[in-house]
């Protein structure tokens, strides 16, 4: 199996185990566009940090934290200088709390 199917696999399979929220979460970082990708065309452009950021749900305790864990992850994708400060991830992770605590995964 080469990368492009285990990648395929694994999105499918976080597509299952967190259903709509995969898809809020989705829509949550292609309405904000932390990096200025957003051609109102490529919706699933963020795909690969959602499939990051999920897994990492669990280590969050509050906003802040997962404020934290998304710009990690941002700068793991893009690099620091694209990935911008962490204060530009405030209004992202407190979206993706609200609605991770609506969705209690």
């Amino acid at each position: 199996m080469n990368r492009v199917e285990e990648i395929k696999i694994e999105r499918k399979r976080l597509k299952h185990e967190y259903g709509e929220f995969y898809d809020k979460v989705l829509e949550i970082l292609f309405r904000n566009d932390p990096i200025g990708i957003n051609f109102e065309i490529n919706t699933d452009e963020y795909e690969p940090e959602t499939g990051t950021i999920l897994p990492r749900l669990k280590e969050a305790r509050s906003p802040e934290d997962l404020q934290k864990i998304i710009h990690q992850e941002f700068i793991r994708w893009f690099g620091a200088d694209i990935a911008g400060s962490k204060a530009e991830y405030t209004t992202i992770a407190q979206e993706i709390w609200d609605a991770y605590k609506k969705h209690a995964i």
